[in-house]
């Protein structure tokens, strides 16, 4: 007995060994791409280092200059604030509005998912970005469509510094296939033997949407709003091609992601960048939190 007790011992050492042994590849990468890199930004946030040399411990130096004298982070985070109040709940209206369309059994709904979801593949690259300006500059498709429809001549609608930020935020609504895909799959979760209650009750159709699919969707909506709130608040491509990397014009599409990434590889302040990325995690933590606090008073699970 001793001896098959011990035998057995080794046969889990020998699993755990292998079971560690498959586990290596990604700690060796969680603790040379991840851990690593964090601590090494946390580290630099706390010294004046610019990338020619070594960097000077200066303490909380940076974080105090953030919060008393720093103009353009006031404006940055005005800017990347306004951007995810509009985006994030319209993004999410819309999405919504489309798999409610879709899950009615239309014909090709496969096709029509499909379509509705290319532009969350493609729409934060470079290309579309590019797309983008062309389309709302001042001799743009937009204008070009509005001129020959009702002979307006618009302005250039990225260069205006009153609507620069919104053709940002529209093209960010237009990335809703994600959500989208989510909902639906969360609306096809809901049994329609609920809906065949309420219909025999009398229920009107807007009637069960706001009684019986909003409350039972409200954990799909929460997930949503986290992720594509956390999104947002990382948006960088389409600001950083739509204004050539500047902002403009006068920093109105300053994104603080856009800012962070000036102060490092333009005026190369890396420590200084360093700690508008932690001030950026905080506030990513702080909404994530809020929103998970929140949840227990609209969020209705199945208990």
């Amino acid at each position: 007995m001793p001896n098959a007790a011990a035998a057995s011992a080794r046969a889990v050492q020998g699993d755990d060994l292998a079971g560690y042994g498959f586990l290596l590849p990604w700690l060796l990468g969680f603790m040379l791409l991840t851990l690593g890199p964090v601590a090494a930004s946390f580290y630099l946030s706390l010294t004046d280092y610019s990338g020619l040399s070594a960097p000077n411990w200066v303490g909380i130096e940076n974080y105090t200059r953030i919060a008393t004298d720093d103009p353009r982070f006031i404006t940055a985070m005005t800017v990347t604030f306004t951007f995810v109040l509009l985006s994030v709940p319209l993004k999410l209206l819309f999405a919504l509005g489309v798999a409610v369309a879709l899950n009615k059994g239309l014909t090709g709904l496969s096709f029509f998912r499909a379509v509705f979801y290319l532009p969350s593949l493609i729409g934060g690259s470079v290309a579309i970005a590019v797309l983008w300006r062309q389309v709302f500059a001042g001799d743009g498709l937009l204008n070009q469509a509005l001129h020959a429809l009702f002979g307006y001549e618009g302005p250039s609608w990225i260069a205006n510094p009153l609507t620069s930020l919104y053709t940002l935020v529209l093209l960010a609504v237009w990335q809703f296939g994600s959500s989208m895909i989510i909902f639906l799959a969360g609306l096809r979760q809901i049994p329609q033997d609920i809906y065949e209650a309420a219909s025999i009750d009398g229920a009107q159709p807007v009637r069960q949407f706001f009684r019986i699919t909003l409350p039972l969707l409200t954990p799909v909506i929460f997930f949503n709003a986290v992720i594509q709130t956390i999104d947002a608040f990382k948006a960088f491509t389409s600001a950083f091609v739509i204004s050539d990397g500047t902002g403009g014009p006068i920093d109105s599409t300053l994104f603080y992601t856009l800012y962070l990434y000036q102060e490092a590889f333009t005026n190369f302040r890396f420590g200084y960048a360093s700690a508008l990325a932690w001030i950026l995690v905080l506030i990513i933590a702080a909404f994530t939190a809020l929103s998970f606090l929140s949840a227990r008073y609209w969020v209705h699970y199945d208990d």
